[in-house]
This record gives C-alpha cells, structure tokens and sequence, in this order.
C-alpha cells in the first residue's frame, strides 16, 4: 500500500468560520489565489449548517466567536463519524496555554495565534490536507477492502454450496451403489423382499439407542445392509439347499465373510471401509466360537457386534430353504439366551428395551416372497 502525496490546492475545499468580516474575506482571498476552494461561515452555528452538504478537508475556526465558538465547534464536528477527519485549525488572540490546551483538547488537529504569517497559514493547510488525504485513502481503502471481502465471501457461500451439492450428488450416487450391491446378493434368495432394509433399520435402532453420533450412526445404517455380499460366491447349491449342510459345506459357507470383504475391501468410500470389517466379521461370539477368526469380547469391532444381533434376529424371524421362521417372541427369546455368549451382554439389554421398535420395523418391511423390485 502507498502513501498518498500532498493534495492539489484545487481539489482541497477550506471553510474559514470567523465572526470578523474582513479577516474571513482577507483568507478567502488569499488562500483562493492558492488554488484553494474556499467558503466562509460567520459563526459555528452557520458552518455546522454548510457541514453536509459542503463536506470540506480543512477548517479554519476562530476560537472566540458569538453563539458557538470556536472549541465547541470543534468537539461537535470531531465527535460526529461523518465529520471527524476534517481538519481544524484554531485561531486566537489570546495567547495562553489554557486555550491552546482547550482547543486541542476538543479535537483541534493544529492551532495558531493572531497575528499569524499567511506562509505558516499555508504550511499547515497543505500539512493537514495530506493528513485528510490519507485518511480519505484509508477509509476508502478499507471500503474497497471491504467489498472485496463481501466479495470473496459471496464467491466461497456459492462455491461452498456448488460442492454441497456435489458432495451430496456423489454421496446420493455412493449409497445407490452400496444398495445396489446389497440387492444382488438377496437375488440368490426366493425370498429377496426387504432383508436389507430390515438389517439396516435394526442396527440403526440399536446405535441410536447406545448413544453413538449422529454420523456413527448414519455410517452403520448404509453399511450394515452389505453384510451378507460374500454370499454371491457361495454356490446356489449350499446357500438354497433345503436341508442341513455337509461339514465340508459349512465350511464353504462360512467363507463368505472372507469373500465379502474382499469384494469390499480398498475402497476409500467410508460405507465401504465399514461394511467390509461388518461383513469379515459379523458372524464372530461374544465367547470367542464364531468365525472366521474366534474373536472374542470387545475385540470384535462394535459395528459388527450390533449387526450380529440385528442378522440373527431377522435370520430366526424369516422363513429359509431348510425351516420356517420362528415367531417374534421366540426368537427375542433366543437372542436373550445368548448373551454373554453369542452376543454383546449390552447390545442385548438395549435390543430387548427396545424391542416394540424392532416389532414396528418387523412389520413395515415384512417380506414378500419373489419380490425382486428395488
């Protein structure tokens, strides 16, 4: 930022305010054969009037005059935002500290005693009016400052809702894909109606309810319903077989917790990441029997640990291949059985708490067999 040089005469407008006819008309001349602009006023009263529409860079005010003198004068137009980097000068005859102290005291920018030398009448005109220059500059460069700002920020809100309407295009897009992804591996399944919904819901019930945040629990309810994606590896033999399975087939199906998470794992979409430690993981006990790899406890990732619950539960109430679904409060009473065995002693206590929710999402998405529609 540069320093602004001393203003042009011509453009510097000069009110002289002094109740003496001759000396207003002696500085008027004088100072108009400068180049200056110049007004006169008789009394402070007639140059605050002249103030608003005038709007001048320097006042010349003589500090005794009738009705509004010189310092009070000054106070008012130093006190008004508008009119505070006018640049005053007193003028007096009384040479005394007392009005000197007065004077600059009420805001006079520079003061001087009758009589005076018309040169050091100028000097401090041309000294105050590249002061007010500068002020002029700041306050104008600060304007400029700040419509740039108003500016840049309007540019940031529009741009700021540009991405928000991209991220919530690509987020709209992601959990289409993992939707999309659940509902082929419910295509090997006669009975495809709303399993995945019903798994989602269920654990998004749970989460809530354990006091996870809102964006936990957001993240489970998109990921949880991919739990099962491995089972499209699984041959149509085991996973529709209507009857007990093999040892040598158990073991085939219990693969399809490694598969899921190899179909799912590398993402950098953060549903994905999750839903790949549900689906490796979703069939491991609270004891330390599941599979694939005998976690126990609290080392099974939490995620995992709720939709355990919500699978199993929806897997007693749904009608398989090899038996018919068990009722509602059958199979509460086998989920109440298993903790501290199959499932977390917690997530139970909550899960039988909340069990008319559970109830209520159980018959709004209730299946409905060769429903293959999304």
């Amino acid at each position: 930022m540069f320093l602004p040089e001393a203003e042009e005469p011509k453009n510097v407008k000069i009110l002289v305010v002094d109740d003496d006819a001759s000396t207003r008309e002696n500085l008027k001349e004088i100072l108009s054969l400068e180049g200056y602009q110049v007004y006169t006023a008789e009394n402070g009263k007639e140059a605050l009037e002249m103030l608003s529409h005038l709007n001048p860079d320097i006042m010349v005010v003589d500090l005794f005059m009738p009705e509004l003198d010189g310092i009070s004068l000054c106070k008012i137009v130093k006190n008004n935002t508008e009119t505070v980097d006018i640049g005053i000068i007193l003028i007096t005859a009384a040479n005394d500290i007392d009005s000197r102290i007065k004077g600059l005291a009420g805001g006079a920018d520079d003061f001087l005693n009758k009589p005076f030398l018309i040169p050091e009448l100028k000097a401090r005109i041309a000294s105050l009016s590249k002061i007010k220059k500068y002020r002029d500059f700041l306050k104008n460069y600060q304007n400029l400052l700040e419509r740039e700002v108003e500016k840049k920020t309007s540019e940031l809100q529009k741009l700021y809702l540009q991405l928000q309407i991209a991220y919530n295009e690509i987020k709209d897009l992601s959990l289409e894909i993992i939707y999309r992804l659940a509902k082929a591996a419910e295509f090997k399944d006669e009975y495809t109606g709303f399993h995945i919904q019903r798994i989602g819901f269920y654990s998004t019930k749970i989460a809530e309810h354990l006091g996870l945040s809102k964006e936990q629990v957001e993240l489970i309810k998109y990921s949880s319903p991919l739990h099962d994606i491995g089972k499209l590896r699984i041959p149509d033999h085991i996973l529709l077989k209507p009857g007990p399975l093999t040892k040598d087939e158990w073991e085939i199906m219990k693969t399809h917790t490694i598969m899921g998470a190899k179909i799912l794992e590398g993402s950098k979409i953060k549903y994905l990441k999750a839903a790949e430690k549900i689906a490796l993981l979703h069939h491991e006990k609270w004891d330390g029997t599941g599979y694939p790899y005998g976690l126990k406890g609290k080392k099974i990732p939490l995620f995992a640990r709720i939709v355990s619950i919500a699978d199993v539960f929806d897997a007693l109430t749904s009608d398989r291949p090899y038996r018919k679904a068990f009722s509602v409060e059958e199979a509460f009473e086998i989920i109440k059985n298993e903790s501290g065995k199959h499932f977390d002693p917690e997530l139970v206590e909550i899960f039988l708490k909340i069990k008319d929710e559970i109830i209520e999402i159980r018959t709004l998405f209730k299946d409905e067999k060769n429903n293959l529609s999304f």
